[in-house]
This record gives structure tokens, sequence and C-alpha cells, in this order.
């Protein structure tokens, strides 16, 4: 069975991999459409080049490869996809007949978070349009980040239960210092995930961000608000 993760930038989506790939059943995939967004947008990344020579650029073939039967003859394959990285003209018809989750952050967190990284980002960079789309879409179980780290346990059961696969407690932790299936891009982006070995503690108070980020929070919060209303609890 596939299970196919749709998220935005810093938004657990790297633990969330981690989390199912520490299942003994379950192959886990790393934003298998990386390159081939970047080949198309001649956007500029951090490792942008090293990307590029990674992954197929071709969105066609890498539609073929994220088809068909998990990996390594496992039961279940979990496809971290990024949603900003699905352009208009990219083949949506791979992910029919998966299973979809949704995982969204609060906006501020997200724009501050990734500000660290990469610099101020624009709301397509975000995601959070995309992925209302996609959501109406295929649909699927929404989880919010702060559900999952308020109790891990409990908020992944949930998912589990949403999409027909039976929990395992192994999702809970992981080894630290990355995952075999990490993208070229981890050296970059995933610091602080290859420190942890599991789900970090509830976060703090949100940002309180102002200017172009604070109007950027507030273009992505509609977006970010209707998926959260049918989030699970």
């Amino acid at each position: 069975m596939r299970v196919i993760g749709w998220s935005g930038p810093r938004n657990l989506s790297t633990a969330m991999m981690y989390a199912f790939g520490a299942r003994p059943d379950c192959a886990v995939s790393d934003e298998p459409f990386y390159a081939a967004y970047l080949a198309a947008t001649g956007v500029e990344h951090p490792m942008g080049d090293a990307v590029l020579g990674a992954q197929p650029t071709d969105p066609a073939r890498v539609a073929r490869e994220c088809s068909g039967q998990a990996p390594g003859g496992r039961t279940y394959w979990y496809q971290k996809h990024m949603c900003q990285h699905m352009l208009d003209d990219f083949p949506l018809d791979w992910a029919e007949g998966a299973r979809h989750v949704f995982l969204i952050r609060h906006p501020a967190r997200v724009v501050a978070s990734y500000a660290q990284k990469r610099g101020l980002p624009t709301l397509d960079d975000l995601g959070y349009v995309r992925q209302a789309a996609l959501h109406a879409r295929f649909g699927g179980p929404v989880v919010d980040s702060t559900t999952i780290r308020a109790d891990p346990a409990a908020a992944l059961g949930a998912l589990c239960d949403a999409i027909d696969m039976p929990f395992d407690p192994a999702m809970l932790t992981w080894p630290a210092g990355g995952h075999p299936s990490d993208g070229i891009w981890a050296a970059h982006w995933y610091d602080a995930v290859h420190r942890s070995t599991g789900f970090a503690e509830p976060e703090g108070p949100l940002p309180v961000l102002d200017g172009s980020a604070g109007q950027l929070v507030a273009d992505a919060m509609p977006y970010y608000e209707a998926l959260l209303s049918v989030a699970l609890r």
C-alpha cells in the first residue's frame, strides 16, 4: 500500500518520514519530485546543483517511479512529497489509488523556520495553496504538527487508523544521524532531525512576525485554517 504524505517545508515532514521508516514493513522515499521541480522552475535552492545531479528531472519518469508496489517487497511505502513541487503541468495520475496524508503546521512557525535556512519565502514556496488543492482532489486525513508533538503515540495511532494501517510503536523512535533514504539535500536542511531520536516536545508560543514576513503569514492563514478545521483531533 502506498501512503503519500503531502507537506510544505519546515513542517515535521522529515520526522514523519523517519517515523514510517522505522517500521520494518515500510519503505520510504524522500521528495522524489525535488529535482524535477528545480529543473522546471529554475529557482535557486541550497545545494540545487547537487539535487539536480542526484535525481531524475523528468516529472513523467518520477511519476512512473512513484507508482506500483513498495520497494524491497515491503507491505507499505511512505512517500514524502512537498506540495510546492507539484507544478500545474506535472502528472498526478500516479497518486490515484493511494492513501493520502496531509501534514500541516502554523504558518508563523513555518515562515520563521524557513527564513533561517533560505531567507524569506514566497507563498508558493510554502505549499499551502497547492496543499489545499491536493486535499480537495484526493481527500485524506489531515494532521497538525502541534497534535503530533503533544502526544505522538495518540496522533500517529489515529493517523494509522484513518488510513487502514496498523499502528506500530516502532514509529515513535528512530536512530540519530539520519535515514538511508534521505535526499542529498539533508546536509543543509535536516540538521535538527538528524540529532533527534523521536518527535520533539511541544513548541512554545508562536513567533511574532511583522513586515513582509507577517504579511506572508496572513496570506497563508486561510489555507492553513481550512485544513486545520478538518484535522484529526
